[in-house]
Formats: structure tokens, sequence, C-alpha cells
């Protein structure tokens, strides 16, 4: 059993964003974050979970994903993106973190639980943290070029 607890933030919303997780089985611990120079808070959120699906070395694991964004929590748990991909994301946003999402999504067995965000749950305030300081180390800011090419375009 691998438990995935993962957080997103974006100051400004749009704005400069970062991601945290941190994977845990058994004995086993590790930390992940990452940040960028323009984002949003749900694509910080959404790309948290996927960066902790792609940190798995093997296939068909059994994962719990502990996260406090109903956005992407709901959007799996109670099927809608499933509708969404059918509608090829008509009026949808961050398809290209769905659709990566989804291919790591059918190669694990996944299930997600909601937590209350900034309610001292140890795990998800460390995530908070390693997003929040992600997001504000602005030597090392990728560019979400989806995200800013969208924006450019007014999408």
């Amino acid at each position: 059993m691998i438990e995935i607890y993962t957080d997103g933030a974006a100051s400004g919303n749009p704005g400069p964003g970062g991601w945290g997780t941190i994977l845990r089985a058994g004995k086993h611990y590790k930390e992940l974050s990452g940040g960028f120079r323009m984002t949003t808070n749900n694509r910080m959120e959404l790309l948290a979970v996927i960066k902790g699906l792609e940190a798995l070395k093997s296939l068909n694991q059994e994962v719990t994903v502990f996260s406090d964004s109903k956005y992407v929590v709901d959007a799996v748990e109670k099927k809608w993106v499933f509708g969404w991909v059918s509608k090829n994301f008509k009026d949808k946003k961050n398809k290209d973190l769905w659709l990566r999402f989804l291919e790591l999504y059918k190669l694990h067995r996944v299930k997600f639980v909601w937590i209350k965000g900034h309610n001292e749950h140890p795990e998800n305030e460390r995530c908070d943290r390693l997003a929040v300081f992600a997001s504000q180390d602005k030597a090392n800011l990728a560019i979400d070029t989806v995200f800013e090419a969208e924006r450019a375009k007014g999408i």
C-alpha cells in the first residue's frame, strides 16, 4: 500500500505556483516539489498528484492519494473526468494535465481521499510548505508552457 499526499499553491492565481508531494510506503518516505513562474492553484494541485504517480517504480500498485483539492478528488471519485474525456474537455481547463493523469491512473489501483486543508494534518501541512517554498524559489521556477501558451491565446 502506497500513500501519496499532495498539495498545490499559486500566489495570485494565476501567478507563481508550486506543488508538493509526499510518498510513503512502509518505512520508505520521499518528498518531491517544484515550482512554475506562472500557473494556477488547480494546475498545481493536479500536478502534485501526477508527480506522485510518476515516481512509482512498479505497475499495478495499490495507491491512496490524500488531497485537500475538491477539484481533483471530486473529478476522479465522482467520475466527472471520464465524462470530460468523452466530450474532449469542452469548456474544461487543464486538459493537458488531466490526460497525463489518466495515463498514470490506469497503470495503478488508485483511490482518493479528501482531507481538509490547513487543518493541522501533518503530511498536508508539509506538502503545503513544499509547494509554497517551491513557488517562491525564483531562481528555479520552470515555465508552465501549456498554461502560458493558452493564456497568451486568451483560452
